[in-house]
């Protein structure tokens, strides 16, 4: 599919900082999959907040509380939509992706796994995604089972299946790598788990900015993303969950508004999503999710996906032109990620020369160590692209990594 009629210099017009000069030169930000950059109608959106509407929620009955509470349970509504969930209830605010999958981890994973039990991740995720689980297991003695891929940086699904067995309970999954930019087949995936009565939950912190969800149509018993991937701020990520399974789990913190009652004798917990939700909750930040949220839908996700396609399509074709320039991952189905690595070069190196250009790019493991691991790299380039911005921005890039390898010829 190809983006019709998207206009990108309108759509650059609305992001301030790409005015930004570095090292002199005009900024190419292309450290997306990192953090996304936020548009004026976000910005004005925390400033009107902040100036005009700024109070605790849910406690109080004055206007500003009345009005904070309102815009802040309309941006959950927002995120519902924005997800396909079927309640306003299922989706719950927390800090980022990493704090919903703790959430899980703690509220679902230590009421219901036990000793000899299996969880399946796979050899693609972030730490956020397999840390929480290595600390459920050495808790309660489960066992961590790891799909994993090929050279393309594909899963092996017929491995993935062969994993299952009646000690299986519980899978956690990436659904787009931020390493590689791998998309997994992930509806599938889904379906097979729950034909073995397996819950899953999906990390979409490198999807959700990037292509439409529809929870009810992964039929995904978790999701978790994060707000300034999102063109959002930082501090604000979401939790959907199935109402069934937020139901039956244990709060993550406890503290004001996750309650109903309190004595010290007995504590009665709030409904969803607030039982969730313990304390002052990011208000500002929520808001501003809402107003990011439909930024994106005004574009519509599906043009976005089209058009971050081309950018990674135009920028695929002309890195495999330069000799000495490998890109790992390679798989047929990828969102708009390129690692690469330039022969003789350190990683660190290549970031260091691109930002005396302007150019902002990703050098590291990616909090993905062992993907590093199974393709014998300490650390990659990354760029990785947004829909605001352009083929011309790429042509800097591709210069730049000339401008590398004759510095270091």
């Amino acid at each position: 599919m190809k983006a019709t009629h998207f206009d990108v210099e309108r759509i650059r017009a609305d992001f301030p900082i790409l005015n930004l000069q570095v090292s002199g030169k005009p900024l190419v930000y292309l450290d997306n999959a990192a953090s996304s950059q936020m548009p004026q109608a976000v910005i004005d959106t925390i400033t009107r907040y902040q100036t005009q509407e700024h109070a605790n929620i849910h406690r109080a009955v004055h206007y500003l509380s009345e009005l904070a509470t309102k815009k802040f349970e309309a941006a959950r509504v927002k995120v519902q939509h924005f997800l396909n969930a079927k309640e306003s209830r299922e989706i719950i605010f927390t800090r980022g992706t990493t704090e919903a999958i703790n959430l899980v981890m703690h509220g679902y994973g230590r009421a219901f796994i036990n000793k000899g039990d299996e969880i399946i991740i796979s050899a693609l995720e972030h730490h956020s995604n397999i840390v929480p689980w290595q600390m459920l297991a050495q808790e309660k003695g489960a066992v961590l089972r790891v799909i994993p891929m090929n050279d393309a940086g594909e899963l092996l699904i017929d491995e993935y299946e062969a994993l299952f067995n009646a000690k299986t309970k519980f899978v956690a999954l990436m659904h787009v790598s931020n390493a590689l930019g791998t998309i997994n087949p992930v509806k599938s995936m889904v379906a097979f788990a729950h034909k073995h009565s397996v819950p899953v939950l999906l990390d979409g912190a490198q999807a959700a900015p990037h292509q439409a969800i529809d929870v009810q149509d992964l039929n995904c018993d978790f999701y978790a993303f994060s707000g300034h991937k999102l063109c959002g701020p930082t501090g604000i990520g979401v939790l959907y969950g199935k109402a069934k399974m937020l139901e039956k789990m244990q709060p993550y913190q406890g503290g004001g508004d996750m309650i109903l009652s309190v004595t010290f004798e007995k504590t009665t917990y709030n409904v969803i999503p607030y039982k969730f939700e313990a304390g002052t909750p990011p208000i500002m930040a929520a808001i501003a999710l809402g107003a990011a949220i439909d930024y994106l839908t005004s574009i519509g996700l599906a043009n976005i996906a089209a058009y971050e396609k081309e950018l990674l399509d135009y920028a695929t074709q002309h890195i495999l032109t330069i000799a000495g320039v490998r890109i790992l991952g390679t798989a047929k189905k990828k969102a708009a990620v390129l690692s690469f690595e330039i022969k003789g070069v350190h990683p660190h190196d290549v970031g260091t020369i691109l930002n005396d250009q302007g150019i902002a790019i990703r050098t590291g493991h990616h909090c993905a160590q062992p993907v590093m691991q199974r393709f014998n790299v300490p650390a990659t380039a990354r760029a990785s692209f947004a829909f605001y911005n352009t083929k011309q921005e790429i042509d800097k890039l591709i210069a730049g990594i000339k401008t590398v390898q004759e510095m270091f010829a």
